[in-house]
């Protein structure tokens, strides 16, 4: 699934291409997503006024509302031009022009939203917490919301009430990288702790977006192109190979239905006091 660093990839890679354009038409040729496509023509006519994003929800901002863009489990953005014929799995263009960008969604996981009012009170934004690159999410931050939390650290961490935009890969990785064991609970976590993960959090995620993310399987950016913090991953899909800090087998379990991957030797148990 693409996670924050991919969607945020997207949306720099689309920015320039739309932002102060007006949107001249749009086609919907695959309404059934995860759920149901149901633009306005009164859309038709208004300017792109910003492209941001919020956790992984893209946000294309005009004059009347927002258009709230998810990708899903295998989505993509690209911009295309306008005589780009589409292929099997392109769902939806918003034209500009001469341009499009267009929606491809094999697995059709991705959703598609307009809203009228601000784009926080939209029922898939307004229980989101703090985004992981901003002052608020913070050593002090994590440990209050960690304190009294039995769920696994793992979990707690992609919880997107908690901290927005951090999914399995880049959880791992940051756990590996803060020597937080995956299956600590969360109430279990020393402030040090809590600091040390904010900090490879905030790092990973910085890496990820300057190599364009993380390419799994369907994922490209904006131009097509693959991202490139694959050949950077330390845990995540290296199970029963070394560890490259100590040299031992990492291990591979299963939390919260996800895969976690993780050094029993230099991942301690609870934490650092």
């Amino acid at each position: 699934m693409p996670e924050l660093p991919e969607v945020e990839t997207t949306r720099a890679g689309i920015r320039p291409h739309i932002k102060g354009k007006t949107l001249t038409d749009f086609h919907v040729r695959q309404k059934s997503l995860r759920w149901p496509v149901e633009l306005p023509n009164t859309i038709k006519g208004e300017m792109v006024n910003e492209v941001e994003r919020r956790g992984k929800y893209l946000l294309l901002r005009m004059a009347p509302g927002c258009l709230i863009i998810h990708l899903g489990m295998s989505g993509s953005l690209r911009i295309v031009q306008g005589s780009a014929a589409p292929s099997q799995h392109d769902h939806l263009d918003l034209a500009f022009d001469d341009l499009r960008l267009r929606l491809n969604d094999p697995r059709r996981f991705g959703s598609v939203h307009f809203h009228t009012g601000v784009p926080e009170t939209h029922w898939l934004l307004h229980k989101l917490g703090p985004e992981p690159l901003g002052e608020e999410f913070s050593e002090d931050y994590l440990f209050r919301q960690s304190r009294r939390k039995r769920v696994s650290v793992k979990s707690f961490l992609m919880d997107s009430s908690v901290v927005v935009g951090v999914g399995n890969i880049y959880a791992t990785e940051a756990l590996f990288s803060a020597r937080v064991r995956p299956t600590v609970r969360a109430g279990n976590l020393s402030r040090r702790a809590c600091g040390n993960l904010v900090l490879e959090t905030k790092r990973i995620l910085q890496a990820a977006i300057k190599l364009g993310g993380t390419t799994l399987r369907d994922y490209v950016g904006a131009a097509g192109k693959p991202g490139y913090f694959i050949q950077s991953l330390n845990a995540y899909g290296r199970e029963g190979k070394p560890c490259l800090v100590c040299g031992g087998i990492l291990k591979k379990i299963i939390l919260s239905q996800r895969s976690t991957v993780f050094c029993g030797t230099c991942q301690v148990r609870f934490g650092w006091s």
